[in-house]
């Protein structure tokens, strides 16, 4: 592949990839502002998103697969067909049906758009190990502009999803987004070649599980990364912004904001990890540093609540300083999965990753709906400490040089 198509096909990837993911964070935003004003519990909430997270994990391990064997490009439109899918099924809600059923509706439309979600991101993650080339340092420096985007592409959704719900209503902003994805799927339909990132796919399951060394360490720590965060960022924080009296639009500004400074940060991390010509001994010490010092993050802030400190100062101050470590952290295992990744398994192992990450926000998810119902945000963060801990003691075992490959 020569540089210009590479370049071209990082462009096509990472914009069919943003458009689909301005269309999730606006999803979640609609969902979880819509059936908290209705007077939906946590737990009822924390329900609505287990299909939608579930589904991913086994969307990753299956796209791995699918994606070697009939290339990136097919699974990304695949991805944007079942998110317009899912958002239709959403907004067909019947008004008149009852609590319990209305749970189960919208839980079955968002295992739909879980399942999208994960194809997608499985295609574009992959699709950019496949278009960066050789050049030292390029590989690092696609992979967080990508994140980057992506990120503050979501963070822009939350935004659009709250505004939305205020000035339209729930179901037809859904057809809102729906619409808004025609244009990245066209350009993922017709702007990639149709044999992007295919390679010999593993011809078992025990073959698909079975990762090296590494990539399963990898994968672990990425679990409780991402359970971390969403065990308190995804109802704990926006439940207990409402209950104080804060407007949907306001809400959806300030996660919007954050998400969009994550993104940029995740984007500006290469300018602060350290790089080595092999692309592991110097990178591998830089995220254990990292996964030590985002522990610390939440407990200080729980700490602080405890302590009588104004919630609302807290929750500010400690969004900006764990959004800026997380990014560290997250962009950094996004480059590490790529560098770890087989040549002839490098879906199918960025597939697996990626369905760690949907077990980490799984778990996060319920984590969070029990831990608001039983502290609050409080004890979403000593629950998100603990929980980061793990991550550092598992990233402290990463190898800083490739080994062969079990199985392989």
């Amino acid at each position: 592949m020569t540089a210009s198509a590479g370049t071209r096909d990082y462009l096509v990837v990472t914009g069919a990839y943003v458009g689909f993911t301005l269309s999730d964070g606006a999803l979640r935003m609609l969902v979880l502002l819509h059936f908290a004003a209705a007077g939906m519990s946590a737990l009822a909430i924390a329900a609505l998103f287990v299909l939608y997270e579930a589904a991913g994990i086994f969307a990753n391990l299956a796209g791995g697969w699918l994606g070697a064997r009939f290339g990136l490009p097919r699974l990304l439109v695949g991805g944007l067909a079942l998110q317009i899918g899912g958002l239709l099924a959403l907004s067909a809600l019947p008004a008149e049906i009852g609590p319990g059923w209305s749970i189960a509706w919208v839980a079955a439309a968002q295992g739909l758009c879980g399942l999208a979600k994960d194809l997608a991101k499985t295609a574009g993650k992959t699709a950019v190990g496949a278009s960066a080339g050789s050049a030292p340092g390029r590989l690092l420096r696609l992979v967080a502009w990508f994140t980057g985007a992506k990120n503050a592409a979501k963070g822009a959704g939350f935004f659009l999803g709250a505004a939305l719900l205020e000035a339209v209503g729930f179901a037809p902003g859904l057809w809102i987004l729906a619409a808004m994805l025609a244009l990245p799927l066209a350009l993922a339909s017709v702007g990639l070649p149709p044999l992007l990132g295919k390679s010999r796919a593993a011809r078992s399951v025990k073959a698909l599980l079975s990762r090296d060394a590494a990539v399963n360490r990898l994968a672990a720590a990425r679990v409780f990364l991402f359970a971390a965060r969403d065990a308190w960022f995804v109802i704990g924080l926006p439940v207990h912004l409402q209950t104080a009296g804060w407007s949907m639009a306001a809400i959806g500004a300030w996660l919007a904001a954050w998400t969009i400074g994550y993104g940029a940060a995740q984007a500006a991390a290469p300018a602060f990890v350290p790089r080595s010509a092999g692309g592991l001994a110097r990178e591998v010490p830089a995220a254990r540093l990292l996964a030590a010092a985002i522990a610390v993050v939440p407990a200080a802030m729980a700490a602080a609540l405890a302590a009588g400190v104004a919630a609302d100062g807290v929750l500010a101050v400690g969004l900006v300083v764990f959004g800026f470590a997380l990014a560290a952290n997250s962009a950094v295992h996004s480059y590490l999965i790529l560098a770890y990744a087989g040549r002839e398994a490098a879906s199918e192992d960025v597939g697996f990753y990626y369905a760690a990450n949907a077990a980490g926000r799984l778990g996060g998810i319920v984590l969070s709906g029990v831990l608001t119902a039983l502290g609050g945000v409080a004890a979403c963060l000593w629950g998100s400490a603990a929980l980061l801990v793990v991550c550092a003691a598992l990233t402290l075992g990463l190898p800083a040089a490739r080994v062969g490959r079990a199985g392989a």
